[in-house]
């Protein structure tokens, strides 16, 4: 159940990411954002990297959001704060869902502790 848990913050970073894309008219990187989480169905350490590169260059996209959105407000003379708070915590989430790969279940079930299938 815990393990399950920390699956969820790692699918919704997911497909928020895809709704940000879909509402900027890019369906082709939409698209690859629902499909992303079907990855973490794959026990292979490269499939947990790919997510946590995923979440990363999310996390990044957030940053980048965060900026033009802020700037274009505060060069209209509108209120920033409130969106800055908001992407502010979308780019936390989103990059810590990166993190949850340093978990022990996470690391046992991918096979990221460095030791190969032969190594005991």
């Amino acid at each position: 159940m815990k393990k399950a848990a920390l699956y969820i913050p790692v699918i919704l970073s997911l497909l928020v990411l895809a709704a940000h894309f879909l509402r900027s008219g890019d369906s082709v990187l939409a698209f690859a954002s629902l499909v992303v989480p079907a990855l973490l169905l794959v026990p292979q350490p490269w499939a947990a990297r790919l997510v946590q590169l995923v979440l990363v260059l999310g996390a990044l996209e957030w940053i980048r959001t965060l900026i033009i959105l802020a700037q274009g407000r505060i060069a209209d003379g509108e209120p920033f704060v409130r969106l800055t708070v908001i992407l502010g915590v979308v780019v936390i989430v989103t990059g810590c869902s990166a993190l949850v790969f340093q978990t022990a279940g996470f690391k046992r079930f991918y096979r990221l502790n460095g030791r190969s299938r032969g190594q005991v």
